[in-house]
């Protein structure tokens, strides 16, 4: 069983109590190893795409439309690299705040946080713990942010339709008329059917590598 399960199912047995700030800062370096790794992999891919996108200025038609296959699958596979991005930064945060959380263990008691906090589902408490941020935050701020963990938050997803290789095409001309650079075109390609989803995972990824330098 791997440490991260180890924490979480202390945490639900019996939350906070028997976890030791020790067990959780092998558990952050260990995470962040690993959110070190996908953000490597994610460039490596998007380094990729670039350079068979610019393969495909000025060749016949053919060569497009095989090297857009070759880019929708890169594609794919960065999406499911920022998905599992996402997976280990929700992760790394609630490691991280509970952290935090134990290092206030004493003043949160004086002032009743560490009932709510005990009493509250560990479902919806990993979930609130792993959206929220603590870090480098003073008592109040600290306190201040874990009342949002007590608020709900609802999220909706959209489903995708693939119109890949059409935008594929229309970015080429775009290159091939000279209107744009081709790596400009390239870094706001987005192959998502409303153009919706993609950005939202592009702008998410970046905050969380900033969060994260």
């Amino acid at each position: 069983m791997s440490l991260w399960n180890k924490i979480k199912g202390k945490f639900q047995k019996n939350p906070i109590e028997k976890l030791t700030i020790r067990d959780l800062e092998g558990e952050k370096i260990r995470l962040k190893s690993k959110l070190d790794r996908v953000k490597k992999d994610i460039k490596s891919l998007d380094k990729q795409k670039k350079q068979l996108f610019k393969e495909g200025i000025g060749a016949d038609k053919l060569t497009k439309k095989m090297l857009a296959q070759d880019i929708k699958s890169i594609e794919m596979e960065m999406r499911l690299k920022y998905k599992s991005f996402q997976t280990y930064q929700k992760q790394f945060n609630f490691v991280n705040n509970l952290v935090i959380v134990k290092k206030y263990e004493k003043e949160l008691k004086n002032i009743g946080m560490w009932s709510k906090i005990n009493s509250i589902q560990p479902e919806l408490l990993e979930s609130k713990l792993s959206d929220i941020i603590l870090d480098g935050k003073e008592f109040d701020q600290t306190v201040e942010g874990l009342n949002k963990v007590f608020e709900m938050r609802i999220d909706e997803f959209d489903e995708e339709v693939d119109s890949a290789e059409k935008k594929l095409f229309d970015a080429w001309g775009q290159a091939e008329s000279g209107s744009m650079e081709a790596d400009e075109i390239v870094s706001n390609l987005n192959l998502d059917a409303d153009g919706e989803e993609e950005e939202d995972d592009e702008e998410l990824f970046k905050r969380l590598e900033k969060e994260n330098q």
